[in-house]
């Protein structure tokens, strides 16, 4: 079996309220009496897309593999430049794309981000980028991870900030083996599909966004006393993806 610790949306903003809720979620994960068998994080690492030597402190309790991609909050030359220790991607700059392989199992982790927006959109340079990716041989489960969804949570307030444009996106994927989708940006954990495939969102650590009628929506968009939360992906040959979203106090 192979387990993956995803995370999302930290939002490390240098306030004890951020890296608490960060760290109770590493330490849930660091106890396990089997380790997991990589760490995953799908964006928003920092708010305010500067924070990233608290985040690599923070990243560095973890002793398997961490995977990490660029959210709406990050940018992308201070996100590479803090994150050298975590982040394999060639040339510079934006888009901040990679593909890594950790324990037989491959990730293509894209940079769904837009500079200087809050909504996500694939370039036909990134699409074909993926395609050609997704064509190369392996042998073992592929998983596609990007921040912003583009299947949307029915909340006015934060659907505006999906994936664009997602049919090009949908058509690459429909050509290839690809295993899973995982995500983020929502601050729920979301189980539903895309281009015929599973598509898993990671609950937000940094705080929840209730639904138009929660109770907590009377209070915004964003409720910051929701508990901290993650999700445990099960891999196992021949078999569905099976998710657990794991809510701490």
């Amino acid at each position: 079996m192979f387990v993956i610790a995803h995370l999302s949306d930290p939002h490390l903003d240098g306030t004890p309220e951020a890296q608490d809720r960060l760290r109770r979620v590493t330490a849930y994960v660091r106890s396990f009496t089997r380790p997991v068998d990589v760490v995953l994080v799908t964006g928003d690492l920092a708010d305010h897309g500067t924070e990233y030597a608290e985040v690599a402190a923070e990243l560095a309790a973890f002793d398997v593999p961490v995977l990490v991609l660029p959210g709406n909050h990050d940018l992308s030359e201070p996100f590479r430049a803090g994150l050298t220790a975590y982040v394999d991607s060639p040339g510079a700059g934006h888009p901040v794309h990679q593909v890594r392989d950790v324990g037989g199992a491959r990730f293509v982790l894209l940079d769904t981000t837009v500079p200087g927006e809050d909504h996500g959109e694939l370039a036909a340079e990134s699409l074909g980028w993926l395609d050609g990716v997704l064509s190369e041989p392996t042998d073992g489960p592929v998983f596609v991870a990007f921040h912003h969804p583009p299947v949307g949570l029915h909340a006015p307030a934060i659907d505006q900030w999906l994936l664009r444009d997602a049919a090009p996106f949908a058509a690459v994927l429909r050509r290839h083996p690809v295993t899973a989708l995982f995500a983020g940006h929502l601050h729920n954990g979301v189980a539903t599909t895309f281009a015929d495939l599973p598509l898993l969102l990671a609950p937000g650590i940094r705080s929840a966004v209730p639904l138009p009628f929660e109770p907590a929506a009377a209070q915004g968009l964003l409720d910051p006393t929701a508990p901290p939360g993650l999700a445990l992906h099960l891999h196992t040959p021949d078999a569905a993806v099976v998710t657990k979203f794991v809510h701490l106090p």
